[in-house]
């Protein structure tokens, strides 16, 4: 079956959708942008939510299927274009990746989603300044179990030896959100070298929020 080119909707500043948007770089496949703003509601409108049974970005459109989930996609995008793989080979090496990627999407992220953050102030009256403390302690405490993990893992410039994976898509973006919001990384010395490694790719650098057309 012919596929057309596949459509993104996403946001600049959601991490999950920044996954993707590496993923995407990484295998060197082309795509439509669709930007949403979920600052603005654009996510709630009827016209996404006629796509997007669950209201969030990232979505990916690809030959009538529209798949959600940042996870699933990146590892749909795996199986279909296999080179280069975001996965290892063996299925230690497998479960050790997706463990390194799930620290960050299921238990760093939701912790600091922005709908969590907007229902801390609006609904639960919290100031900035505690929302701020908020995010930045459970970020920290994240960043500090990912990090014993990673020195666990095997030797390389990226999270699993040296080559960039699910894992790697998943850090960078929680990585740069902790870094606007000042989270302290002393000690976290493994993370700031993956980091790095990561940035200084062609892929990483075009994922990047500023480079995005609905950047502000």
């Amino acid at each position: 079956m012919l596929r057309g080119m596949m459509k993104l909707y996403n946001f600049f500043r959601s991490s999950a959708s920044y996954r993707v948007r590496i993923a995407l770089a990484l295998k060197g496949l082309p795509y439509t942008y669709m930007p949403v703003h979920l600052l603005r509601g654009e996510h709630k409108k009827p016209e996404f939510a006629a796509l997007s049974a669950d209201g969030f970005v990232p979505l990916l459109e690809d030959g009538g299927a529209y798949l959600s989930q940042s996870m699933a996609i990146i590892e749909y995008i795996d199986e279909t274009h296999p080179t280069p793989p975001l996965l290892p080979q063996d299925s230690v090496g497998r479960a050790q990746v997706r463990a390194l990627a799930q620290s960050v999407a299921c238990d760093i992220h939701p912790l600091n989603n922005l709908r969590v953050l907007k229902y801390l102030v609006r609904e639960l009256k919290i100031s900035e300044d505690a929302k701020n403390d908020w995010y930045r302690h459970w970020c920290r405490e994240g960043f500090l179990s990912l990090e014993r993990q990673l020195l666990r893992s095997p030797a390389g410039a990226f999270c699993h030896g040296d080559s960039p994976t699910l894992a790697d898509c998943c850090l960078v973006p929680q990585v740069v959100n902790a870094q606007r919001l000042e989270v302290d990384f002393q000690g976290l010395d493994r993370i700031q070298a993956i980091f790095e490694a990561c940035m200084r790719l062609d892929a990483f650098q075009a994922a990047d929020p500023s480079r995005c057309p609905d950047a502000e």
